[in-house]
């Protein structure tokens, strides 16, 4: 039967440390062990106490039997692991280190042990490895323990100078052959080499609504498979004018882009809805035309009409004039099909604003279309001191037959009138 003086003598050992009484706690602790001599908390306490003043002739067997009681008592396992680096003896610490992982492949103290274990061995790419690894299951910085914190920065600074490193050697080593490859599939490669040196992830089509499978997650597409861009292109200037008189006329029909109800999840969108930061001058919404705005912007219906936009019940087409006022940013989200590809018309562009899709980053041009897949992962900034606006409205992906576009419409319809019903 254990000795119910044990664990009020534990109990005062820990208040005592935690008092700042050190030796008081270790003559408790040595107490607490005359009574049961393989308590795995004296032991590993006195340890701890051992190193703490430097003394790791004495801690390393008191860990020892710590082992030998809770084997597998993963804060055991890393302080041995920390009195064998202490002493000198490498492989005895990567073992502990080992052993700990071994009870629990995902505790990040040990991954971490273990990248700093192949930093000091001389071995970068294991390090960065398990450094990574350790980063991958951690929270989020914001998150981070105050005891980590210097751990996982450190290992964070790791990762971040060795996948530089590896992506400046493989880049030099297929730069001859990128450069030899036709202009648009150089970014392809660009971002492969990215993706494997650790820089970049693989951005997929997400769809909220409809997803087409088997289409190419292509992020900004070719405007020479658009047979009517140079022709939206030319009237610019016509609907830039047109543009300036509604925001001069009619600026309160500018109406915020998010608008969630009460009581809906906001997510990303919480400062930006039902703000005017990111509003819209809709010509078209949800496949449904704005007969007076549409009035309002004559030579933009016009260069409109010439564009076989998608046609989607309840969801295209869309065209609207969008402004992101100054200082704003629309965060990363994704679209709702990829049956249907983007087109940003710019015609108000200061300086300092980008755009990205997927790892893609573009400026807009005036006058300069940009069609892209918004079912892959997107953000907008306008960091300048004046408003952006583009024109933005939806054509069918080019990639899907006519055939194919039916049966977009008619998944769509079915979809819809199951709902209903």
């Amino acid at each position: 039967m254990a000795d119910p003086r044990a664990g009020e003598l534990a109990n005062a050992a820990v208040h005592a440390a935690s008092t700042g009484n050190f030796p008081e706690a270790e003559r408790l602790w040595r107490e607490l062990l005359r009574i049961d001599p393989r308590n795995p908390k004296a032991l590993l306490s006195l340890g701890v106490h051992a190193l703490q003043r430097g003394d790791v002739n004495a801690a390393h067997p008191l860990l020892t039997s710590a082992r030998a009681a809770a084997p597998k008592d993963l804060l055991i396992l890393l302080t041995l692991g920390t009195a064998c680096r202490l002493r000198g003896d490498a492989a005895a610490e990567r073992e502990a280190i080992d052993a700990a992982l071994a009870v629990d492949a995902y505790y990040i103290p040990a991954l971490l042990a273990r990248g700093s274990w192949f930093e000091r061995a001389g071995n970068p790419r294991a390090a960065s490895s398990n450094y990574a690894n350790a980063l991958k299951i951690a929270p989020p910085p914001s998150h981070w323990p105050e005891s980590q914190r210097p751990h996982l920065e450190h290992a964070r600074a790791v990762v971040d100078q060795y996948s530089a490193a590896q992506l400046k050697h493989i880049s030099e080593k297929v730069a001859d052959l990128q450069a030899a490859l036709p202009a648009g599939v150089q970014a392809r490669w660009k971002e492969a080499v990215n993706i494997v040196a650790g820089r970049a992830r693989p951005y997929f089509s997400e769809c909220n609504q409809l997803h087409v499978p088997r289409l190419p997650a292509i992020p900004f597409f070719e405007r020479e498979q658009f047979p009517w861009a140079a022709a939206v292109e030319s009237k610019t200037a016509q609907i830039r004018d047109e543009l300036a008189a509604a925001l001069l006329a009619e600026r309160d029909k500018f109406n915020p882009y998010i608008a969630y109800q009460p009581g809906d999840p906001v997510n990303q969108w919480q400062e930006l809805n039902h703000s005017h930061r990111w509003s819209a001058y809709h010509l078209w919404r949800g496949g449904t035309p704005q007969a007076d705005n549409l009035a309002r912007c004559p030579q933009t219906a016009a260069a409109l009409s010439n564009v076989q936009m998608a046609e989607i019940g309840g969801l295209c087409p869309n065209a609207m004039f969008s402004a992101l006022a100054p200082h704003t940013t629309i965060p990363p989200h994704n679209g709702e099909t990829n049956a249907r590809v983007v087109v940003h018309l710019p015609l108000i562009v200061p300086d300092h604003c980008i755009y990205r899709v997927g790892a893609d980053q573009r400026g807009w041009t005036v006058g300069e279309i940009l069609v892209f897949d918004d079912t892959i992962e997107h953000e907008a900034r306008n960091d300048s001191d004046e408003l952006r606006v583009v024109l933005i409205f939806d054509v069918w992906n080019p990639l899907l037959s006519a055939a194919e576009r039916a049966m977009v419409q008619a998944i769509t319809a079915a979809t819809r009138a199951f709902g209903t019903a």
